[in-house]
């Protein structure tokens, strides 16, 4: 079953911080099961919660943010990872990364605690457009781009035909409708070219725009109603990309 610390749950209801709640555990005011808590202990999801003699639940709205990811942050909810990604936000409420963008690469990613949608969002075969800018350490030619654009053999397929623009001589623009691992970065090394830089300015409707490193956003009323819009086709299913 699924436990958390007792510091950390209390947190997740927004009735006060981990540091507050290990307060008011030291207080002798919580209670799990009617039965005084001390430091350190673990809750589950049905166990009660209670302080000051009073119940504290609280019924969590699905929320959708847009987080802009420096380098070095790993897309994993494994918190015992350095650098993991939940850590790093420190959100209150349990959420999730919906797909990845790998250590090195920074931008755009979604984050929710909405499990039916990250499913609809992931599957590839839904043509859902990721665009992404790269920096190369040679100069970016016609001969390249036509590469890029037609397909090439990495992990034992051929990649999806896909847009791909010249942004300078060193860097260019590319929108995938696949979720291949490391995809860009092995096709650029499949041409002998190495990503110097990669970054994620769109998924689908929305865009990274100008919100600043490391920075988190709620999805807009627009934004949203956009995506759910584009995903509508979707089926729920495990199998994603």
């Amino acid at each position: 079953m699924d436990t958390k610390r007792l510091n950390k749950a209390i947190a997740e209801t927004g009735y006060t911080s981990r540091r507050g709640a290990d307060k008011l555990i030291e207080q002798g005011k919580v209670y799990v099961n009617n039965e005084l808590a001390g430091l350190g202990v673990k809750v589950a999801p049905d166990d009660t919660i209670s302080i000051d003699g009073k119940v504290i639940t609280k019924k969590v709205e699905n929320l959708y943010f847009v987080f802009n990811k420096p380098t070095g942050i790993t897309c994993t909810t494994d918190e015992s990872i350095k650098g993991n990604i939940i850590s790093y936000i420190n959100h209150p409420e349990r959420i999730f990364p919906i797909g990845r963008l790998d250590k090195p690469s920074e931008g755009l990613i979604f984050l929710t605690n909405d499990g039916d949608i990250v499913n609809k969002i992931l599957r590839s075969r839904n043509n859902h457009e990721k665009e992404y800018i790269v920096g190369v350490n040679r100069q970016v030619t016609d001969w390249f781009l036509q590469k890029m654009r037609n397909g090439i053999p990495i992990l034992e397929t051929i990649t999806k035909k896909c847009k791909v623009e010249k942004v300078d001589d060193h860097s260019f623009r590319i929108i995938l409708t696949q979720g291949l691992n490391r995809q860009i970065r092995r096709m650029c090394e499949h041409l002998d070219f190495e990503v110097r830089t990669l970054r994620r300015v769109r998924i689908m409707n929305i865009e990274l725009g100008n919100l600043k490193k490391g920075k988190l956003r709620h999805f807009t009323k627009e934004e949203f109603e956009g995506m759910q819009e584009l995903i509508s086709d979707s089926s729920k299913t495990e199998e994603a990309s």
